[in-house]
C-alpha cells in the first residue's frame, strides 16, 4: 500500500513544480496572508494517509515532518524551499520504509 502512496505523493510534488494548464492550481483560502492551494491540501491528505500505514518509528518521524511542513507552508516557519525539502524527505522515507 505504501507504493501507491509514494507514487501519488511524487506526482503531486511534481505537479506543484510543473502545473498542467488543464488542472488549475487555485487558492482555496488564506491563512496568515498565505494562499493555501489545492495541491497543498492534497499533499497534506496523502501524507496523513501514509502516516496511518507506516510502522511506529516511521510514524513519529513522518508526524514531526508533517508538522514542520504545515508550519512552513503557512509561512510561520519561513525558510525558502523548506516545504519542498520536507516533501522530498518524506518521499525518500516512504521509499526506505518500503525496502526495510
Amino acid at each position: 500500500m505504501l507504493i501507491p502512496i509514494t507514487i501519488i505523493l511524487t506526482v503531486l510534488w511534481f505537479l506543484g513544480y510543473f502545473p498542467l494548464p488543464a488542472i488549475p492550481n487555485f487558492a482555496l483560502f488564506t491563512i496568515n496572508n498565505h494562499l493555501v492551494t489545492l495541491w497543498e491540501i492534497l499533499i497534506l491528505a496523502v501524507i496523513s494517509w501514509a502516516i496511518g500505514i507506516l510502522p511506529r518509528p516511521f510514524q513519529i518521524i513522518a508526524s514531526i515532518l508533517l508538522v514542520l511542513w504545515v508550519l512552513s507552508v503557512l509561512g510561520i516557519l519561513a525558510v525558502a524551499g523548506l516545504p519542498n525539502i520536507i516533501v522530498l524527505v518524506i518521499i525518500v522515507g516512504l521509499i526506505v520504509s518500503i525496502f526495510v
